[in-house]
């Protein structure tokens, strides 16, 4: 279905077969991946140990890095702007708000149901929105977003308005519920990382190599013999299915949702965390999504100062680090080869 039809030569399957064990071997690790490994696992020890109000920041976290991880799909290996993924993160929060409240679905059920239904919203939407380019794309994505959360405030019969959906039920199979804040952390940890390993699998396939050849030139993919439209469309399904993940997890870790939770604050956020952590990365977005998540609880002590010392930070990483946190380590690498060199 998606790529050109080409048969490769004897010495391009020598070249392949050497790149793939070379991927198989991986990078070696070095001090600085090893330091912001034992950092994380620091981190989330010290969470779990003394609790509190972390626990709560930490879920979010985990929440943002799975929208982040679509949000990178679509962005970061394809090359596409989109400021409307929050529409998405909303059909997954009332989704599974209307199915558990109103019609008592199971928690499990209804977040895969609405996952379902965004990503069949997001093939209707994106087959005629995807056949614009750049800033175009980008002003009808966001108007996609606008849309949305006027829907959303009203449609009172259907989403409550800005009284927002209460008494959401935890995350849940049957008669094993999560209450416990940490147990809920830990099921977030979990499907962040089955979400990461996803996208990982997705980005190292055939499917991924032809999404970056369109983020390289469009025109250049397309004669290649790869259909440009149906890659587009399929990285922004993706990308909606995750959002609605993401916003049916916020509505049951939270149990509460309201428009302003996917308004245009949710754009800036999820924008802010993936340029943070770096923008077609595998990793960037989880570490983006966690350390723009305890920059403000770190600068809270300044009091009327906070959000002037996290803007002040932010830019800074973005000036210094253009490429986001993820690619410290390579930068490292790479001058420590100059030197020996």
């Amino acid at each position: 279905m998606f790529g050109p039809n080409c048969r490769p030569t004897r010495s391009n399957r020598t070249m392949t077969s050497h790149a793939i064990t070379s991927t198989r071997m991986g990078p070696k690790l070095d001090s600085v991946t090893v330091g912001s490994v034992l950092a994380v696992v620091l981190l989330f020890g010290a969470v779990f140990l003394y609790g509190g109000y972390l626990v709560t920041v930490l879920q979010l976290a985990m929440i943002y890095g799975i929208f982040c991880l679509g949000l990178n799909f679509f962005m970061g290996y394809t090359g596409q702007a989109s400021f409307g993924q929050n529409a998405f993160a909303a059909i997954g929060g009332y989704g599974t708000a209307i199915l558990c409240v109103e019609y008592q679905w199971e928690p499990a059920l209804a977040l895969l149901v609405s996952m379902a239904v965004a990503g069949v919203a997001a093939l209707i939407v994106g087959y005629p929105t995807l056949r614009l380019r750049g800033h175009y794309l980008a002003m009808a994505t966001f108007a996609l977003g606008l849309i949305t959360y006027d829907i959303s405030v009203q449609w009172t019969s259907l989403t409550q308005g800005y009284m927002g959906y209460a008494g959401i039920p935890p995350l849940g199979i049957g008669p094993f519920t999560v209450e416990d804040e940490r147990l809920k952390l830990v099921c977030l940890i979990v499907l962040l990382l089955i979400g990461l390993w996803i996208s990982q699998r997705l980005r190292d396939s055939r499917f991924g190599r032809a999404l970056r050849a369109i983020s390289g030139s469009e025109n250049g993919a397309a004669a290649l013999g790869i259909r440009i439209s149906r890659y587009k469309l399929a990285a922004f399904v993706i990308a909606a299915v995750y959002a609605s993940a993401a916003g049916s997890l916020f509505a049951h870790v939270v149990g509460f949702i309201s428009p302003e939770v996917f308004g245009l604050q949710m754009v800036v956020v999820t924008f802010t965390m993936l340029y943070v952590g770096g923008v077609g990365t595998v990793y960037g977005p989880v570490i983006g999504a966690i350390v723009a998540s305890l920059l403000p609880e770190v600068f809270r002590s300044t009091g009327r100062f906070q959000d002037i010392a996290y803007a002040a930070v932010l830019l800074l990483m973005l000036i210094f680090v253009p490429k986001g946190l993820s690619a410290i380590a390579g930068l490292v690498r790479s001058r420590r080869a100059n030197r020996e060199g």
